[in-house]
């Protein structure tokens, strides 16, 4: 496997108190034809553009690419092991998908704090992912960060 789980111990915690805007995380993963399979059996998501080279020949796409959500949830390993990572509950993402992702791309995703609520403990993100320098995906994630006062 390409990309083996990563342990808990690595899970970072960084509270409300200590975040600012423009503080940022980023992680990079390939995202490969068993990625692909294990995300299409899990959810039940079997589109032939995915999983099947012929069919997906046939498509303006020209080869499979990845599941639009498999890459989107890139986004929530940052959030949920970096920042703020231990302690995170994600409340809301938006999501625009501007480009594809193709099996086998290494894909980047990057988080930046935008606005720090520290009253609610609701921290907004501007999210991305990149394959190259290329925007494949942008949104923006609210979620409720840790806080040393929550204990």
């Amino acid at each position: 496997m390409s990309n083996p789980i990563p342990s808990q111990e690595s899970v970072r915690q960084v509270f409300i108190e200590d975040m600012e805007e423009g503080m940022s995380a980023r992680l990079t993963r390939r995202l490969d034809e068993e990625a692909v399979r294990t995300f299409a059996a899990l959810t039940g998501d079997v589109n032939p553009v995915h999983l099947d080279a012929a069919y997906a020949a046939e498509t303006p796409f020209k080869r499979p690419i990845v599941h639009g959500m498999l890459t989107a949830s890139l986004i929530s390993a940052v959030l949920g092991t970096q920042l703020p990572g231990r302690g995170a509950i994600y409340v809301s993402q938006s999501i625009q998908f501007r480009a594809p992702v193709y099996v086998g791309d290494d894909v980047t995703a990057e988080v930046t704090v935008t606005a720090i609520d520290t009253r609610r403990r609701r921290v907004t993100f501007a999210t991305r992912c990149l394959v190259g320098d290329k925007e494949v995906l942008r949104g923006e994630a609210v979620l409720i960060a840790p806080s040393r006062a929550q204990g």
